[in-house]
């Protein structure tokens, strides 16, 4: 059980920072976007919210784990 647990916490510590770098690319993206000026939100910022936002749940899942593996650990 606690092998499964460390592998999804890898797997959610991977995926943060899949996200937080992928994030990072659309923003870069969405201040070049910005430059040549434009109307409303650009693909660039939506990709970029959906992005971190994606981030923070990982994040946020990672924690979850870990907490688990804490209580399992303390159960034994």
């Amino acid at each position: 059980m606690n092998t499964f647990l460390v592998i999804l916490l890898i797997a959610a510590m991977l995926a943060t920072v899949v996200a937080l770098v992928r994030g990072i690319i659309a923003f870069l993206q969405e201040s070049h976007a910005q430059v040549r000026g434009g109307e409303g939100p650009s693909a660039a910022s939506l990709k970029s919210n959906r992005m971190m936002q994606q981030r923070i749940f990982f994040q946020a899942l990672a924690i979850l784990i870990v907490v688990v593996i804490l209580f399992a650990a303390g159960r034994t």
